[in-house]
């Protein structure tokens, strides 16, 4: 299986490159106000609250659409 090309994303424009589903991730990070901290730490920096309150409004998204 080919790997895809990692994207550096280092502002909400370069979130535009990304597939849907992982730029729905980054805009809610942003609205719930973890967007730098997912810049420069990364994904697993975010507390589980963090996580599961992104993980939860993603599945409130996906379920209207």
């Amino acid at each position: 299986m080919k790997k895809e090309k990692e994207i550096e994303i280092t502002c909400l424009d370069d979130v535009k490159k990304l597939p849907p589903q992982d730029q729905m991730k980054y805009e809610i990070a942003n609205e719930i106000g973890v967007f730098d901290k997912v810049i420069t730490n990364g994904w697993g920096s975010l507390s589980s609250k963090e996580s599961g309150k992104i993980g939860g409004i993603l599945a409130r998204r996906n379920k209207k659409k």
